[in-house]
């Protein structure tokens, strides 16, 4: 979860350490979690600079507005400075795989965003090819899985084309280069923005906040897939009798420490680099 701030022209975004589940905040962080968002954010952002511009001005707090400088301890290592760009209203989602609600797209209609699938895939399958299925950004609850056609009718069939496109490309990429380090890029989602004109890519990119990672020696059709993100959380979750409304439960210590070595082994096996 992100704070937004305005920075003049600019916006300032603070990854912070608070984790949700369910559409509810969790009374308590994931320790290096704003971190490991931003970091990672950082290393595909500079990865991705000869397929795609990005909304980066700079994560180096020293550059920042003078009047922000007070505040360091906050900005360090989480923070980015960025240009206020005019996003598009959809969520941009590349899918390699059956699984969390494609997975249950497909089960009850045989397609997933409209886009008709084989018939027999079980959960965490590969698909033959990586498929485009945008999502709308709501305001409150859960996005909504769209077509392609609905997303053409709210932004234009051209500017549909470009995004998914350019999603599916960065996918490509970055999937190609997660296997390398062992970790198969299962789906994750882009958004694109507007500014002075040039389409850039914007948000945070390829963490686990908004991708399935899998760890690539444990992969195994047929269920769901050990994972990178946040699914621990949540798994544990499902084993409370709570009704998934606020408030949320505390969790535990070791659910915390676990989660929080699942980010940073994340961020680890993709830069190769220490936190």
């Amino acid at each position: 979860m992100r704070d937004v701030y305005a920075a003049g022209d600019d916006l300032l975004i603070i990854a912070t350490d608070r984790i949700s589940a369910f559409d509810c905040i969790l009374p308590q962080g994931i320790p290096e979690k704003g971190r490991v968002l931003t970091q990672l954010s950082l290393f595909w952002f500079e990865f991705l600079r000869g397929t795609i511009a990005n909304h980066l001005i700079t994560a180096n707090v020293d550059a920042y507005p003078a009047y922000l400088l007070p505040f360091r301890d906050q900005l360090e290592g989480r923070s980015m400075l960025v240009k206020r760009c005019k996003m598009e209203p959809v969520e941009c989602v590349a899918r390699g795989y059956v699984s969390g609600s494609g997975w249950k797209d497909y089960q009850r209609t045989g397609a997933i965003c409209g886009i008709n699938l084989p018939a027999g895939l079980r959960e965490s399958d590969k698909l033959t090819e990586p498929i485009f299925t945008p999502a709308t950004k709501a305001a409150t609850g859960h996005d909504e899985n769209v077509s392609l056609e609905t997303a053409a009718a709210m932004i234009g069939r051209q500017t549909a084309a470009l995004l998914r496109d350019l999603t599916l490309r960065i996918y490509s990429r970055a999937s190609d280069y997660a296997e390398t380090r062992g970790i198969i890029l299962a789906d994750t989602k882009f958004e694109f923005g507007w500014y002075h004109g040039e389409l850039l890519l914007g948000d945070e990119v390829l963490t686990p906040d908004s991708s399935r990672f899998w760890p690539q020696d444990s992969y195994a059709p047929g269920g769901p897939q050990k994972s990178y993100d946040k699914q621990f959380v949540r798994d544990y979750l499902e084993t409370l009798d709570w009704d998934k409304t606020p408030p949320a439960p505390e969790l535990p210590a070791d659910v915390i420490e676990k989660t929080s070595a699942k980010y940073i082994e994340a961020y680890v096996r993709l830069t190769g680099k220490r936190l």
